[in-house]
């Protein structure tokens, strides 16, 4: 569960410099808009690495369903955080986009380290 680690660190860390350097212009909208990818991506590494750990073969099938729940996950985040916690758009915007981007690679390079370390050489 290291990458998990690494990944939750990575957003608490770039969310604690953002606060740091935009203050009032970036929070709260900066530190919600990466819960819902750190959220997403923690959830769904738990799970892969599981499928993964159990059944190799069942890995894409949990991703695959993991896909469907982050689409509506995330339509229902995304609503709630502009319409009823009324955060401003753009910086939530941009740290949402910033936060998915960063985590969902750092998550695909874990991914990629876990299955090229289990096939058959």
């Amino acid at each position: 569960m290291i990458p998990l680690a690494w990944m939750a660190g990575a957003g608490v860390v770039s969310w604690l410099i953002l606060g740091a350097v935009g203050g009032t212009r970036v929070n709260p909208e900066a530190l919600y808009g990466m819960l819902g990818p750190l959220a997403s991506v923690s959830a769904t590494w738990i799970a892969m690495y599981q499928a993964h750990r159990r059944s190799p073969q069942r890995l894409t099938a949990v991703m695959m369903t993991g896909f469907a729940v982050k689409m509506v996950f995330f339509g229902a985040y995304v609503a709630v955080m502009l319409r009823w916690l009324d955060l401003r758009t753009m910086p939530f915007v941009l740290s949402f986009t910033g936060y998915f981007i960063a985590l969902y690679a750092m998550e695909a390079f874990f991914l990629r380290r876990l299955t090229v370390a289990a096939a058959p050489r």
